[in-house]
């Protein structure tokens, strides 16, 4: 086989490849009466509606001081500072943020909501695999870090 049709076929794999490590955006993401979907039993997602008994998946919301124009702003702002995301969805209380890994593309889709309390709830959940190697929740907290500054 020639060089150029060596290239080509490894071409090919590693688009087909990353293109099918996006997976199908998740029927169950959004907010329905205040809440988000609850985490799968799997360790690749972590949320701040998670029971605080569960370790797996509770994750601390995000906690702001001003108003809430102001956070959402702010988030917005830290999070185009962040390498391979895109807002799929954005309302006055609600983001939806597409992260893909720098390998394979893998996505993980991580939702924020401004609800009651001067709280964003968050949710951080990768559409495929089993385990995330804490990706999701690191990523969480490096966003808190930032945000709470």
């Amino acid at each position: 086989m020639s060089g150029r049709r060596v290239i080509m076929t490894l071409s090919v794999l590693v688009v087909t490849m990353v293109w099918g490590c996006s997976g199908k955006v998740p029927s169950n993401l959004g907010v329905k009466q205040g809440k988000f979907a609850v985490c799968p039993s799997s360790p690749n997602c972590v949320s701040s509606q998670a029971s605080t008994s569960d370790e797996k998946h509770y994750i601390k919301p995000l906690i702001y001081r001003d108003d809430v124009t102001r956070a959402r702003n702010r988030l917005n702002d830290i999070l185009s500072t962040l390498a391979r995301n895109r807002i799929v969805a954005e309302t006055d209380l609600y983001l939806h943020v597409e992260f893909s890994s720098a390998l394979m593309g893998f996505v993980d889709d991580v939702e924020f909501f401004f609800g009651h309390q001067q709280e964003v709830e968050v949710r951080s959940a990768s559409r495929l695999g089993y385990s995330d190697f804490g990706v999701n929740r690191k990523r969480i907290e490096h966003i808190r870090q930032l945000f709470e500054q």
